[in-house]
């Protein structure tokens, strides 16, 4: 049997390929820019819309002077000795803290509920993200129809009569914070619900062995390690409450007056009913300031409790 020896100075045999091909150099190179480029795309389309806002509230830029000038502070000057704004200052805050506390208690209680198993909680649990599927400017129309003094459907449910009107100027703020709260409730009750279920059992079979009630249980164990979701749905909440603008225009547009006038109605009536469009972005900037301080802060709480559930604060 003979073989045959490949000589000294033949060149190399291809060998057949059994991975996938070689990627060439340059794709290799240029996939982080295109994976970067979706990035870089909403990156641009935040912070262009931002400058140019930022840049108004320095102009006397207005329907009535397309020329605009430099006038430095002025703005500025103008919005912060207007009663006007402390009012819309006032309205949006009370707005957005009672929003929020009530939206966070009663979010928390039905996720405590759901968390019992049956089956009117299982049917209730698919029910509760039905307001979250409904835009907030259809759920303004339909609870607008719902507050109708003569034919509104609640008060014939609560035998109000015809002369109780759920969006006069004393009862218009807080038919407001009831129409966020049916609408955003679920959000939260869901979130925490979510973080209820992730918590480990052992703890609470120890305590049940051990004879502690569920309250004990409720606050000593769980409320610890559910904290940072509750402050989660804090931070979304509070943040979109301080902004909120569909809903509340849908249904009262800032009246009856100034009844609920909060900072974002009060920049659209300057910037586009009165076309002042200097002042109403001396509005909204004044608002991301507010916005952005407040979530600085409580990002900064919410660090502190998932270090102190993790058991790694120093």
């Amino acid at each position: 049997m003979t073989t045959t020896e490949t000589p000294p100075d033949a060149p190399p045999q291809r060998t057949a390929r059994t991975g996938p091909p070689e990627v060439p150099d340059w794709r290799r190179k240029l996939r982080p820019y295109l994976l970067s480029v979706p990035a870089v795309a909403i990156i641009i389309g935040i912070l262009y819309p931002f400058a140019i806002g930022a840049i108004y509230t320095v102009l006397n830029y207005a329907a009535v002077n397309p020329n605009p000038r430099f006038v430095g502070l002025a703005n500025f000057e103008s919005v912060l000795t207007d009663t006007k704004f402390w009012g819309s200052v006032g309205v949006t805050l009370l707005f957005a803290v009672a929003a929020t506390a009530l939206e966070t208690v009663i979010g928390v209680i039905i996720a405590l509920l759901l968390n019992r198993s049956s089956l009117i909680g299982r049917i209730f649990e698919k029910v509760l993200i039905l307001p979250l599927m409904i835009a907030p400017v259809i759920a303004g129309v339909i609870w607008k129809l719902m507050f109708n003094p003569q034919f509104g459907v609640l008060n014939h449910i609560f035998g109000l009569g015809a002369t109780f009107d759920w969006l006069s100027r004393q009862n218009a703020l807080l038919s407001m914070i009831l129409v966020d709260i049916w609408i955003f409730t679920p959000f939260v009750a869901i979130l925490v619900l979510a973080g209820i279920r992730s918590l480990p059992k052992e703890p609470f079979e120890a305590s049940d062995v051990d004879g502690a009630n569920w309250f004990y249980m409720f606050r000593r164990l769980m409320l610890p390690m559910i904290w940072p979701y509750i402050l989660v749905a804090v931070i979304f909440r509070f943040m979109d409450n301080l902004k909120v603008f569909d809903h509340i225009y849908v249904l009262t547009a800032g009246g009856p007056g100034v009844a609920t006038r909060t900072l974002q109605i009060g920049a659209f009536e300057d910037s586009i009913t009165n076309m002042d469009y200097s002042r109403g972005s001396t509005y909204m900037l004044i608002l991301w300031i507010i916005v952005f301080i407040t979530a600085r802060y409580l990002v900064g709480v919410l660090g502190k409790a998932q270090a102190r559930a993790a058991g790694t604060e120093g």
